[in-house]
């Protein structure tokens, strides 16, 4: 819980900072933690949903092996039997050869000697196909036997591993639960401080849009990025009183952090260190990937080999699964940061080791760092010339 509040709280405390020049109502601030309880909770209702279906998943995979084991059992008896059948029929023929010779010791003519003889060539006969056929069995048996110790193998495999699943699912539903008390319990507080009209609007709108709050940053709404008139942004950025987005209806607020003005001589004073261009580890931030919206990307150089990791740029939250290409990652992941992807190049070196102790989230000092050097790199863009702020996209060594 400690970790998933630490972003929106280092927020708080920056908007605090700012309040002098950018005031901002109480009922939006507790509007920002509102949405944010109201997101983790939705996040957390999802993860609670699925685990189920995943359940239910993990259990369908282990029937389906199940079976095949029962199927590969079922066969070997299916063969013990037939084996059987077949010598029963030997035995009962060859009772019918010996019957046959002592029938001929008695007989009388030449005729039904020869009669005796043509019965007992086609039971010999009949015997020889009979045998043939328990052979055919016992070299399939050892087939039979070994895919019956596979599915015994992969079974016990998978059972063992199955049961890790179900631990680790019910200790996810269980840590899910505790969060969304405690989110719900936050959700609560922001509600009953914001005044009845305004919490009216956010709802309506947040039930048809998803979101009932939306940023104010580069004189658009972030969420339907419409430009907003002069205006409507000036009042938005005094903070006197609530302003709705004309075009999605959404309460706007404005985060001084994400623009507040650099001096240009304190930039020439002392510029922003770039990161080496061939450094083994970058960091990169693009305003917009697919359909994560703002993320932070990491790329690690290793052993031939290179590795992309994605995180949220507001929760610090790891976004799906390590990707991992051939070859150094500027060659394995160029539609990442080329030219026309707009990535900004951060500054930022950890261990492999420590970044793997991460887990699933950036650690709240590890996200501040990287937020503080965004702000950074867009502010000496603002500042600097055309190919200079091309180049705080794609530094060179510095």
């Amino acid at each position: 819980m400690q970790g998933k509040l630490s972003f929106w709280s280092a927020c708080l405390r920056m908007l605090e900072s700012h309040q002098r020049r950018f005031p901002m109502l109480p009922d939006i601030q507790n509007l920002i933690e509102l949405q944010a309880a109201d997101r983790e909770i939705k996040r957390l209702r999802d993860e609670i949903a699925s685990l189920p279906k995943r359940q239910a998943e993990i259990e369908a995979k282990l029937a389906g092996t199940k079976a095949a084991l029962e199927k590969a059992k079922a066969a070997v008896k299916g063969d013990e039997a037939a084996r059987r059948k077949f010598e029963s029929a030997i035995g009962d023929l060859q009772q019918k050869i010996s019957k046959y010779r002592d029938q001929s010791l008695d007989v009388k003519t030449n005729e039904q000697y020869k009669a005796l003889l043509h019965e007992i060539q086609f039971a010999e006969q009949e015997i020889r196909a009979n045998e043939d056929k328990i052979l055919e069995l016992m070299v399939n048996a050892e087939t039979r036997e070994k895919e019956v110790k596979a599915a015994e193998a992969e079974l016990k495999e998978e059972t063992a591993e199955i049961e890790k699943e179900k631990i680790a699912a019910r200790q996810r539903t269980v840590e899910d639960e505790k969060q969304l008390a405690q989110w719900t319990g936050t959700r609560e507080k922001a509600r009953a401080a914001v005044n009845p009209d305004l919490l009216r609007q956010y709802d309506r709108v947040a039930k048809y849009r998803g979101s009932g709050l939306s940023e104010v940053r580069d004189h658009k709404c972030m969420a339907c990025q419409v430009m907003l008139r002069p205006q409507t942004f000036n009042e938005v950025r005094s903070g006197s009183e609530p302003v709705f987005c004309d075009s999605c209806q959404r309460i706007l607020y404005y985060d001084s952090t994400h623009e507040a003005p650099v001096e240009p001589a304190a930039v020439s004073k002392k510029r922003r260190h770039h990161p080496k261009f061939d450094a083994p580890q970058a960091w990169y931030y693009r305003e917009e990937y697919g359909d994560s919206g703002e993320v932070f990307l990491a790329f690690i150089n290793d052993h031939g080999r290179s590795t992309r990791r994605l995180y949220d740029a507001a929760t610090g939250r790891q976004l799906g699964d390590i990707f991992e290409r051939e070859g150094e990652y500027r060659l394995a992941f160029p539609e990442d940061i080329s030219n026309d992807s707009s990535a900004i190049r951060l500054n930022g070196s950890w261990e492999l080791a420590e970044i793997e102790e991460w887990g699933s989230e950036l650690p709240m000092n590890i996200l501040d760092v990287l937020q503080r050097d965004l702000h950074l790199a867009r502010a000496e863009a603002k500042t600097s010339m055309p190919h200079e702020a091309h180049a705080v996209e794609h530094p060179a060594a510095s």
